[in-house]
């Protein structure tokens, strides 16, 4: 049941905010291994805002790349294809995140800053175990609870329901099958799914709360991306009412090779990098 119900909310919420066309054709674009940086020059030429957005971001610590890039033919030469997709849905991402304040356990600005702050410490959990793809590793933490957007956007009435359930002692995900019909992981990932993101996507929104249910070559960012969640929800980061524990299993600790005293560290830089990363997609 609950698939066909998430199903359902998905394809309401992509009626409500579609991704852009141009985000659309783009995440197209990158996925045809024929494609060139030409090609994805074409498209992100013709929108200013986000040729604004890819220079700003190429030109920030965030790539570490010397000297002031102006040319978008050379950011993409650059960042590469994926990255440049990274950014287009981040941007398309953030205005989906209304200011609606349905209650104050749920808000838009809170689901916001808890989302980029996952985004921000899955880069920091990459870094630290030396991982490449930091700006898949963001975006995967930044779009990992967008199926809650969808709840946000179809069911808000019930949110408030689901919250009084929560604080009554049931797990989020439990209660909002109890009063939707399906919890946000299953809505997450048939939003990616209808988008056409790549399944490492799908993996993140659909299994952040449960890597482990995922075959082990496919959980990788899904691990990171729950240790991140947990971290978040610890430092009270955002809307931490989703948690559903605070403890971080050390079988995941030592799946992605990270030790108790880097989480320590990464936890304390959180709020640096969440205000670093900001500045770049907002």
């Amino acid at each position: 049941m609950g698939e066909s119900t998430a199903l359902k909310i998905a394809n309401h919420a992509i009626e409500i905010a579609t991704l852009p066309e141009v985000t659309m054709r783009i995440v197209e674009v990158v996925q045809d291994e024929r494609s060139t940086a030409h090609d994805l020059h074409k498209i992100v030429r013709n929108d200013p805002a986000l040729s604004a957005r890819v220079l700003r971001v190429v030109n920030s610590a965030f790539y570490g790349l010397p000297g002031q890039i102006g040319s978008i033919d050379r950011a993409i030469m650059l960042l590469g294809l994926n990255a440049v997709k990274n950014i287009a849905i981040a941007a398309s991402i953030g205005k989906m995140f209304k200011s609606s304040v349905i209650c104050d356990d749920f808000t838009g600005k809170d689901l916001w800053t808890h989302s980029v702050a996952v985004g921000a410490t899955n880069k920091l959990i990459t870094s630290a175990i030396g991982m490449a793809l930091p700006d898949e590793a963001f975006l995967t933490g930044l779009i990992h609870d967008i199926g809650l957007v969808a709840v946000m956007q179809c069911h808000s009435e019930d949110i408030r329901k689901i919250v009084d359930l929560t604080k009554s002692g049931v797990p989020y995900r439990k209660a909002e099958e109890k009063i939707i019909g399906a919890n946000h992981q299953e809505i997450g990932a048939a939003l990616t799914a209808k988008w056409k993101f790549p399944r490492s996507f799908q993996f993140v929104t659909g299994f952040h709360h449960e890597p482990t249910a995922l075959a082990p070559e496919n959980r990788m960012l899904s691990v990171i991306t729950h240790i991140s969640d947990i971290l978040c929800a610890r430092g009270e980061i955002g809307m931490k009412i989703t948690a559903e524990t605070e403890e971080i299993p050390q079988e995941l600790q030592d799946e992605i090779g990270i030790t108790s005293e880097q989480l320590d560290e990464i936890a304390g830089n959180i709020e640096n990098e969440l205000q670093t990363v900001r500045s770049l997609i907002e």
